[in-house]
């Protein structure tokens, strides 16, 4: 790890994942978004209320989850009303909740009033709090201090 952090000048962040994601995801109104959507938010209007943007912004923060394979756009029509949209949660989209658990923790923690968060996300089955760790991929619990940086397959140099 050592070696690569301290060659760290010599990286380009053109193919960095962070700043990618970031690029998708990293606005507050984008999070709020995701973070309605994952409790299961569906329909524009709710959205708009929700999260507290205007019409606009949202109109065009949905198109650009939608664009990004983030939610989906799916038709429903009302008995006597025109065809409208609601928005899914694509797999990929999904797979934001443990994201969107680990800023509501860290919220939690380091954010909340004196009252405390003002929601709680609990296992169904047990009752706990749901927090998200750091696990590898061999299934051991990981520690910010066991963790090793390593170049991966796209790492670029800077020229």
């Amino acid at each position: 790890m050592d070696d690569l952090l301290d060659d760290r000048d010599s990286w380009s962040g053109a193919n960095c994942s962070v700043a990618r994601a970031m690029d998708i995801v990293g606005s507050r109104s984008t999070i709020l978004i995701m973070r309605e959507a994952l409790f299961g938010t569906r329909r524009f209007d709710d959205f708009v209320r929700r999260v507290g943007v205007g019409e606009p912004a949202m109109a065009a923060r949905l198109k650009e989850l939608v664009t990004a394979g983030v939610l989906e756009r799916i038709p429903y029509r009302e008995p006597g009303q025109r065809t409208r949209h609601e928005y899914q949660l694509t797999r990929k989209g999904r797979e934001l909740l443990p994201v969107i658990t680990a800023l509501r923790t860290w919220g939690d923690t380091w954010a909340a009033d004196d009252a405390g968060p003002s929601i709680l996300a609990t296992h169904r089955d047990c009752g706990h709090q749901v927090r998200t760790t750091l696990r590898c991929a061999a299934g051991h619990d990981v520690d910010d201090a066991d963790i090793d940086i390593i170049g991966g397959p796209g790492l670029l140099r800077s020229a």
